[in-house]
């Protein structure tokens, strides 16, 4: 969804020659329409539209919806970038930008989304009194359920799976996000805030993701070292 026609063109183009069906909207009111109405798997989504900007799209659409989410824009500040991700978006690519590194990312997203879908066998992760089943999807703390988006239910998943391991962020975009390029290490830094304000008693002293200064996270007892 973008509000400058050429360039949401060329993207359609591009990802309708990888196979993709896409669906266009050029104001926020018709880009909630067609969200609500098309059900995607996906949304490419711009900051600067007309009637509803991208932000409040964006919101709108995480109080009904976890479908993965990247945000187009041309501003690159490190507010508009925070804001983006702290409104539940997965991704956030700055103009200008080749359609080849928007289709990669689209990959990327949706390879990560389908996987849960093939898992023959789920399996129950723990941490203290924190609880994943992978095969319902089902994240509790002290039995009460915690509802994620998609990205923070595979973020936290690799966590618990590497208990113990301090994971730095460069392998966390890799195999969380699934960026085999350069990204940017603050979206990382983003998702664990928001990650432990859903999970932790007290976010501010974390319990469950603990911090390895200049080195990235874990899951673990203790105190951030």
């Amino acid at each position: 969804m973008d509000d400058e026609k050429p360039i949401a063109e060329i993207l359609k183009y591009n990802l309708e020659r990888e196979g993709y069906t896409v669906v266009v909207a050029y104001d926020g009111e018709e880009a909630l329409r067609l969200a609500k109405s098309c059900k995607p798997d996906l949304i490419l989504l711009d900051i600067m539209l007309p009637k509803k900007d991208g932000f409040a799209v964006c919101r709108e659409i995480r109080q009904k919806s976890n479908v993965p989410i990247i945000m187009l824009t041309a501003k690159d500040t490190e507010l508009d970038k925070v804001l983006g991700l702290e409104l539940g978006a997965d991704d956030y690519v700055t103009k200008p930008f080749s359609a080849r590194e928007v289709v990669a990312r689209v990959k990327a997203l949706l390879r990560r989304a389908v996987q849960p879908k093939v898992e023959e066998v789920g399996e129950i992760l723990t941490c203290q009194d924190l609880v994943v089943d992978t095969g319902r999807m089902e994240v509790m703390v002290n039995k009460q359920t915690v509802d994620l988006t998609y990205r923070e239910y595979l973020l936290l998943t690799y966590l618990m799976r590497h208990a113990g391991y301090v994971i730095s962020r460069e392998k966390l975009l890799e195999e969380v996000w699934g960026y085999d390029f350069y990204g940017d290490e603050r979206t990382v830094d983003v998702a664990i805030r928001r990650l432990r304000e859903k999970i932790e008693p007290n976010p501010s002293e974390p319990r469950y993701i603990l911090t390895k200064r200049g080195v990235g996270y874990l899951m673990g007892k203790g105190k951030n070292v």
